[in-house]
């Protein structure tokens, strides 16, 4: 695809690597110092040992950016998978963390031959189906969860909650409890991260804020000598605190194996008859290949030079990525957003800058594992913290809001059916609300899963595309995929005027379809909704045809 500022597309495979080596490995080496940290954190909070991460990451720079469609994304695990994978270890190791890790290895494998064959059979479309607010809520629950189970850790304590309730209704006793010095790395991990979040000086912006709260972290473990178990009272001579002994100790501290393939570990198979065995597979499958879906998407629209991933390529390299993962010891990846980002700010401009990030990831742990453990579970779970409020901010609730009330309610419906069940349960009970609110509206259910439209090319330039009765999420795979294939550099037109009523996740796809298509060159117009009444003033609000 052609970009807007005319400026010549890099070079990709070996020619690529000469020709952009200097600002590819800069990039890699600057997300490798994001990426260190959040790997460990997200393995801890996972259930998985911390090489977990690490091992996740290392192959997705290592093989999957040498087979993916995608140009700057950056491959590692994700937060959004937290949830997902911690629920398969504990449901499945049953009390036995080392057996439930291994049973979920097991599950990643299965999952990522599902999720291969996604992409092989082109299948990636099938991320339309899910309504948009049903995808925000789901990564709200997520940020919800994450922070809920991490306050804790920041603290210092452990809940005796085994319920995802329980453990949010423990969080006033556990900062009643907290351990002071530990509580005081995390917090001050997590008070650094809102700083760094406010700052707008460039310059300093380059130093990743990740790696500030690691090198605190390491500083402080220093000064309160977690490497020793040892008791301390917390401000013996002041009256007005209650006094009581704390303990602290390398229980507090990243744990990794002193050699880097004794962190390697095969996976399990002995549960695959079972039927919560293919419960964590389905999740596994599902969320991994939607998220990651959705990140790679999200990329195309940072990359500076416009282009477009080819989504089903960059699933099947995943895929592999994934079962390459699970076989040696390492959680699923995704292309991950929050370092892809900082992959195109620091100016990336192939796929060598994943690789690079990798490398440097294998290096680092192959000869500093020593120096990994002196990283206080504190500080990482500060991250994850930060990690879990944006995903579930307040700017998040308002701009769902915004778009209008049906969508905040489908919203909150998600987010609380996922903290009252699982995530699963939760977006099926969110798209099942969805649907129940489109035949509220009079939706017949024949136009429920079918689109009716058609294209009609009027001249050489120019596809006008009529589309009648519903528009809406679960029957516009069809117009995705025509979109897909219209040709660059054309005049097209979208024509809602017989449509009776377009949700909003149809038009932000008609929205961002014609920001991309104007990018590449060509003109999309949106035309026939001046008798639609929109549902709010959000400009991509559903709106429904006045018959009147």
């Amino acid at each position: 695809m052609s970009n807007p500022i005319n400026l010549a597309l890099p070079k990709t495979g070996i020619p690529g690597l000469i020709e952009n080596w200097r600002s590819d490995l800069l990039s890699g080496f600057l997300v490798f110092l994001i990426a260190l940290p959040l790997c460990l954190g997200i393995a801890m909070a996972s259930g998985f040992p911390p090489m977990g991460g690490i091992i996740a990451a290392i192959i997705g720079g290592l093989v999957v950016s040498r087979i993916s469609g995608s140009y700057v994304t950056i491959n590692g695990p994700a937060a959004g998978l937290i949830v997902v994978i911690v629920d398969a270890v504990t449901d499945l190791g049953q009390g036995d963390a080392m057996a439930g890790y291994r049973y979920t290895l097991a599950a990643i494998v299965i999952a990522s031959v599902l999720q291969t064959l996604l992409g092989v059979f082109k299948a990636g479309k099938l991320s339309a189906f899910f309504p948009s607010s049903v995808v925000h809520g789901m990564l709200a629950a997520i940020g919800i969860i994450i922070m809920a189970k991490q306050i804790h850790t920041l603290l210092g304590v452990k809940p005796a909650a085994k319920t995802l309730l329980g453990v949010i209704a423990e969080i006033p006793h556990s900062i009643m409890e907290l351990n002071p010095e530990i509580a005081f790395i995390g917090l001050t991990g997590l008070a650094l991260l809102i700083i760094w979040s406010l700052i707008k000086n460039p310059t300093l912006k380059m130093i990743p804020a990740p790696l500030l709260v690691v090198l605190m972290g390491l500083a402080l473990e220093r000064y309160f000598d977690l490497d020793h178990i040892h008791n301390y009272m917390f401000l013996p001579d002041t009256k007005f605190l209650p006094h009581h002994e704390f303990s602290i100790g390398p229980a507090f501290l990243v744990s990794v194996p002193e050699h880097f393939l004794a962190g390697f570990t095969l996976p399990d198979f002995g549960k695959i008859a079972d039927l919560e065995f293919w419960e964590a597979v389905i999740a596994i499958w599902l969320v991994g290949s939607l998220e990651s879906l959705l990140s790679a998407s999200a990329v195309d629209k940072l990359d500076s030079y416009k282009r477009s991933s080819n989504l089903n390529r960059d699933l099947t390299a995943v895929g592999i990525g994934n079962m390459i993962s699970g076989m040696i010891g390492g959680l699923p990846m995704i292309a991950e957003i929050v370092r892809s980002s900082a992959n195109v700010n620091n100016g990336a401009k192939t796929g060598w800058a994943n690789f690079f990030h990798g490398a440097f990831l294998l290096v680092f742990v192959a000869l500093f594992p020593t120096l990994i453990h002196e990283i206080p579970l504190a500080s990482l779970a500060a991250l994850l913290v930060f990690t879990g409020f944006r995903l579930a901010s307040p700017k998040e609730f308002a701009k769902t809001m915004a778009i209008g009330l049906d969508n905040f309610v489908l919203f909150m419906v998600t987010i609380v059916g996922i903290l009252a069940t699982d995530l699963l349960v939760g977006v099926l009970i969110g798209i099942v609300v969805k649907l129940l609110i489109h035949i509220a509206r009079g939706v017949k259910l024949s136009n429920l899963f079918t689109m009716a439209y058609h294209v009609k090319q009027t001249d050489a330039d120019t596809y006008h595309v009529a589309i009648s009765g519903a528009a809406v999420f679960s029957n516009f795979m069809g117009l995705k995929s025509l979109a897909a294939n219209l040709p660059e550099h054309k005049t097209i037109f979208f024509d809602l005027s017989e449509a009776e009523l377009i949700d909003h996740t149809v038009m932000e796809f008609i929205h961002d379809f014609s920001n991309d298509y104007a990018h590449s060159g060509g003109t999309c117009t949106l035309v026939g909704l001046d008798e639609h009444e929109p549902y709010s003033d959000h400009p991509l609000a559903a709106r429904r045809k006045n018959f009147v």
